[in-house]
């Protein structure tokens, strides 16, 4: 066998669970390196927590500008105003706003743990993709996000908004929105995860083509129920009203078409028995 070939041989081979002196992992030693690992999460996440209290204020005006902004656009009176109910809602509202912010900020350490965690079960050659999947990660929990803050917040905020007003003409009755602080910033936050983990997609989708889980041919077929899956963790994380539900399904189904293209080109091609499969699941199309 010639060098290149022991190579190629050896880089495919799976690597063994070991510790960091190369004897295999047992159970408890996994447990070990689990809790190490939280560890490690939980004090980024700590320190991102002070650095985003400090800037607490900051934080609260940029979450709450596609709330203005939806403000002013449906004419209703004065500021835009959040309300708090109790002496001490406003610190809880404030602390919750700093854990979402801490939780952006240390995305980056997060997926870097949980990469050190799965990295020994890997193979030789897929250990060397620490550094995109950590910035892969990272970029596409922050683009979802911002994709949340930026095109998905005015179009629900408006929507709601616009349900103020006077109904019943002049003598009628005023509905004023009046929102809470708390209620706001945990909306937000709700709202913000849900992109944020929904962006995954494609990078999940991916390494598991990657792995040989899945391939393209596969997710083609999934597609239909992947259209119904999609706007049914839209209905259970948004809130009950269908422009939300689009908001959320929408992305979802177009980072499911990307990852269909990215198995395509970087996944393992999918064996004949299961191109056969498909061409007879195509040929058993009703008329």
């Amino acid at each position: 066998m010639s060098d290149s070939k022991a190579k190629a041989v050896k880089d495919a081979a799976p690597a063994p669970v070991e510790d960091e002196e190369g004897a295999p992992m047992t159970f408890w030693e996994h447990l070990d390196e689990l809790r190490k690992r939280l560890v490690y999460c939980f004090v980024a996440f700590l320190i991102c927590c002070v650095l985003t209290w400090e800037y607490r204020d900051p934080l609260l005006d940029i979450i709450s500008r596609p709330f203005k902004g939806a403000w002013t656009a449906q004419g209703l009176p004065n500021q835009a105003t959040l309300h708090f109910e109790s002496p001490q809602a406003a610190f809880i509202a404030y602390f919750q706003l700093s854990l979402l912010g801490s939780i952006v900020l240390s995305a980056p350490v997060i997926f870097y743990q949980l990469w050190a965690f799965v990295a020994p079960g890997l193979y030789a050659r897929e250990k060397r993709f620490v550094i995109p999947f950590v910035l892969s990660a990272s970029g596409l929990f922050a683009g979802g996000c911002y994709f949340g803050w930026r095109v998905a917040f005015p179009i629900t905020f408006n929507y709601f908004l616009g349900l103020s007003g006077t109904v019943g003409g002049g003598q009628g009755v005023t509905i004023t929105p009046t929102i809470m602080m708390g209620e706001y910033i945990d909306f937000v936050t709700r709202m913000l995860l849900a992109f944020g983990i929904v962006f995954e997609i494609p990078l999940l989708i991916l390494f598991l083509s990657l792995a040989g889980v899945v391939n393209y041919l596969q997710l083609i077929r999934f597609g239909r129920w992947f259209v119904l899956l999609s706007f049914i963790i839209a209905a259970v994380v948004t809130p009950p009203d269908i422009t939300s539900q689009i908001v959320m399904a929408v992305p979802m189904l177009v980072l499911y078409l990307l990852s269909i293209g990215l198995a395509f080109v970087f996944g393992k091609k999918p064996t004949e028995a299961q191109r056969e499969a498909y061409r007879k699941s195509k040929e058993k199309k009703p008329a």
